[in-house]
């Protein structure tokens, strides 16, 4: 069943660069399902916005005049935890992202993605999967996968805690693979699937996919699945 919300998909764009946020809306304007709502200079006038106009999606800028786009998200996150935030990022900003994770962020999409990307990242978000763009992940696995032997080996050991199935599916979500995806390579309905992902990041003290990721590609699952 789907989990997109009723109507069309309220979107916040908070950036206080106002071509950017032009161009961003006009994307979104090709999508019916998809409405821009409301839009920010900074991240003090996006908590508010996203709170009156009950907004499904944020796009985020991370850096921002005055209350800067962390700030915010984690506002969001205290005051109207069901507001997926996805943060506007470009390469070199590995410290943000990081940042962004631990404030609960629901994903990332870079500025320059192209226009379907960027349609299917509001809709995947809004639908409460994590936005997980390869090419962010992988430079934040790259950044964050040490090769110290003690860190590997918790890592081996809190994958150990899960089951068999659990394991495969960590694998695929490893690879940056949707509920979807990893639905259809292991034969499993997508519903199933949630159900073992949400299972595993309880198990395993994840906040997000791209954290459980990342905890994959340390255990080195990726190679074993």
């Amino acid at each position: 069943m789907s989990e997109y919300p009723i109507g069309p998909i309220r979107v916040l764009l908070a950036d206080d660069d106002a071509l950017l946020r032009m161009a961003l809306r006009l994307v979104l304007a090709h999508a019916d399902d998809i409405e821009v709502a409301a839009e920010a200079v900074d991240g003090a006038e996006a908590v508010d916005l996203a709170v009156r106009h009950h907004i499904d999606v944020v796009l985020m800028d991370i850096r921002m005049p005055g209350t800067d786009g962390l700030t915010a998200t984690e506002a969001l996150s205290d005051l109207a935890p069901a507001v997926r935030v996805v943060m506007l990022t470009t390469f070199g900003e590995d410290e943000y992202v990081t940042r962004a994770l631990a404030a609960g962020a629901a994903g990332f999409v870079l500025k320059d993605t192209g226009p379907q990307e960027l349609i299917q990242a509001v809709r995947v978000a809004a639908s409460g999967e994590a936005i997980l763009s390869p090419r962010i992940t992988r430079g934040l696995i790259e950044q964050h996968v040490v090769t110290n032997a003690r860190r590997a080996a918790e890592a081996r050991r809190q994958v150990e805690t899960l089951t068999a199935r659990e394991r495969d599916v960590l694998a695929l979500v490893g690879r940056g693979l949707s509920n979807a995806d990893v639905g259809r390579r292991l034969h499993l309905g997508e519903g199933t699937v949630k159900t073992h992902v949400r299972s595993i990041l309880a198990k395993l003290g994840c906040a997000n996919r791209v954290q459980a990721a990342i905890l994959a590609h340390e255990a080195g699952l990726p190679q074993e699945a």
